[in-house]
């Protein structure tokens, strides 16, 4: 195999030709690829480059701080070591690298690839293997990462010849961050670690038709017909909104997404991913659509005209009902870096397929160059008008505490500016309708596989990724369970990250579903499964801020002195465990059949739609 050299001329590496072990080389190329942070469990097929990395902090350590050059965090277990690595590459927009050992090590991080496959998410994540002599004799701790990984990763890659080892890490981290980003696997074996040989300081695979690709990508510029094509169709409509994904933020196109928001003054909604693309608090901003979205922001997707979506793929929770979504529009227009996305659930009628933040730029440009000034603040009051008319709002008058009043007095202590995780169930859509996110990367959570435990472990590696900031991580007493050694992690590391455990003894979601479509039989969500003391779990771990609210009194000056709180914070809420999620627009219905529940007001719905009838049970979750 040829390597693939840099097509600039660099200066060759202050390194090149000198003799280390496969181990080493490793650790060598994540310092060259600016990895300040590996989280990872240890083991013995992974032991050489644990090693590695011991004596390169000891040989590099900064004398003056003692910081070590490349920190190892150990988790509890290897799925926290993964969505830590996830937490720290949404947070800070960098590959998030994880290190484990073969076997049980390996596969208790494919839920984690799995994530990071369905979001988007680039990190790299190292697995140790059995010495290749070994390999497909079922050894001790012997499993197929390649075979198990391959339909989960956006590459895996397995090392069996050890002169290829540094270009397979470097082409690893090239292949995570570039394009659509992603997960990718380099499965090790213990052999291609203790190999000795010389460093070469460059090199890249040769990737069959990738860099093509992405060459293609990083070139793919609006011609003058597709700006005037897409700009006649915005000069037809009187009523446009821009649909916003997380493609925005992987793509750091949200000042982009703003600039041509305002440039033309189009009202945006943001999908749960997208949170942060704009400014929640921004006059066009229409914060969250979809199944749990405001319900004025999915009342604007019926009524707009001209549907502009940027990083979004459509998904099942957000188009619902596929052909009935955005109803009105009389064109859909669609900007992504991924062509398969494209017509892949709603057809579309223009489409560029190219960097958001360059096509935003493109678009901008040629509208302010050809004085394209259409009006359409009647739109935006219009728009205005369904917030007033449609706000989010809850029993403000219960005895009992109110989980969204909770998040709602949360947020305005934090100002929209914390980066807040969480796990997955009505907690994640509570803190999504009741935060406000006033820049991106501030909004982590496991929107299309829905993994419980990712809240705490994503905190963890925000935290570690801007440890100047504010990191809280809303969880449920469900999702929290999944992962809850990681609290111990929290306190190993002294991380102020705060926890905001909003307790209402089981697992809500299912059983809002259960009452729904399957006459209140709780099975399996009932609340006398979920016993646990979670103050004495937080106390057995060595936070410093405990404390746990029982009445609505006691509410605002507990999440004072929570907030304020400089350590490890756990802070447990017990709140109305009837509380629902609402709006809420059942699977395969319309925006027009959403269910908007007692507190929320709801515009009639139109004879020829029919309301969501709770005894139909729905083939999708």
């Amino acid at each position: 195999m040829t390597l693939t050299m840099s097509r600039q001329k660099a200066k060759r590496h202050p390194l090149a030709g000198k003799t280390m072990s496969g181990a080493e080389i490793i650790i060598q190329v994540l310092a060259d690829e600016g990895v300040d942070t590996v989280f990872g469990y240890s083991g013995g097929a992974i032991l050489p480059t644990y090693d590695a990395i011991f004596r390169y902090n000891a040989e590099h350590r900064a004398a003056e701080t003692a910081d070590d050059p490349v920190h190892l965090v150990v988790p509890a277990n290897e799925q926290g070591a993964g969505f830590m690595a996830a937490g720290y590459a949404r947070a800070s927009g960098k590959v998030g690298v994880f290190m484990v050992t073969s076997g049980p090590g390996a596969t208790n991080t494919v839920t984690p690839i799995r994530d990071c496959m369905a979001d988007s998410t680039p990190i790299v994540g190292i697995t140790g293997q059995v010495p290749t002599a070994a390999m497909g004799t079922d050894a001790f701790q012997e499993a197929p990462i390649v075979n198990i990984m391959g339909s989960c990763a956006k590459h895996v890659f397995l090392v069996t010849r050890p002169e290829l080892l540094e270009a397979t890490v470097r082409t690893a981290f090239e292949v995570a961050r570039s394009g659509r980003p992603g997960p990718v696997v380099i499965d090790v074996p213990k052999d291609m670690q203790n190999w000795v040989g010389e460093f070469q300081g460059e090199g890249l695979l040769p990737v069959r038709g990738y860099r093509q690709r992405m060459d293609s990508l990083k070139a793919a510029k609006l011609s003058e017909r597709k700006c005037r094509q897409f700009f006649d169709m915005l000069g037809q409509s009187s009523r446009p909104l821009i649909y916003a994904g997380g493609g925005v933020i992987n793509g750091n196109a949200a000042e982009e997404l703003t600039e041509f928001a305002h440039a033309f003054n189009i009202p945006v909604v943001t999908t749960l991913m997208g949170l942060g693309a704009i400014d929640t608090k921004d006059d066009l901003a229409m914060h969250m659509l979809g199944m749990h979205g405001m319900a004025y922001a999915n009342y604007a997707v019926e009524d707009c005209d001209f549907l502009i979506a940027v990083g979004s793929r459509f998904d099942d929770r957000v188009a619902g009902k596929v052909e009935e979504f955005a109803p009105l529009a009389q064109h859909i227009a669609h900007i992504d870096i991924d062509a398969a996305e494209i017509g892949k659930v709603k057809l579309v009628d223009w489409a560029h397929v190219g960097e958001a933040a360059r096509s935003l730029r493109q678009l901008t440009s040629h509208g302010q160059k050809h004085n394209f000034d259409k009006d359409y603040s009647s739109w935006v009051r219009h728009c205005q008008q369904l917030k007033q008319n449609h706000p989010m709002n809850y029993d403000r008058e219960s005895a009992l505490i109110q989980p969204h009043q909770v998040v709602e007095e949360l947020n305005r202590l934090t100002g929209g500016k914390a980066i807040i995780s969480t796990g997955v169930g009505q907690h994640q859509m509570w803190a999504a309708q009741y935060c406000d996110f006033r820049d991106p990367r501030l909004w982590l959570t496991s929107g299309s596989m829905g993994t419980m435990g990712f809240g705490l472990p994503a905190a963890i590696g925000a935290q570690f990724a801007c440890p100047d900031k504010m990191v809280i991580d809303i969880d449920g007493d469900g999702s929290i369970r999944m992962n809850l050694g990681e609290m111990e992690t929290v306190t190993n590391y002294n991380l102020p990250v705060k926890i905001l455990l909003l307790n209402n003894m089981g697992d809500g979601m299912v059983r809002q579903w259960q009452r729904l479509y399957f006459n209140e039989n709780f099975a399996g969500s009932d609340k006398a499964l979920h016993r646990k003391d979670f103050v004495k779990a937080a106390e057995s771990d060595g936070f410093e801020f405990i404390r746990r609210v029982t009445e609505k009194a006691e509410l605002t000056e507990a999440l004072d002195a929570f907030v304020k709180f400089e350590g490890p914070a756990f802070l447990e809420v017990f709140i109305d465990n009837e509380a629902s999620v609402y709006p809420m627009v059942g699977p395969g219905m319309s925006y027009g059949q959403m269910v908007t529940g007692e507190w929320i007001p709801a515009r009639e719905i139109k004879s020829t739609r029919e309301r969501l009838d709770p005894l139909t049970t729905p083939d999708l979750f």
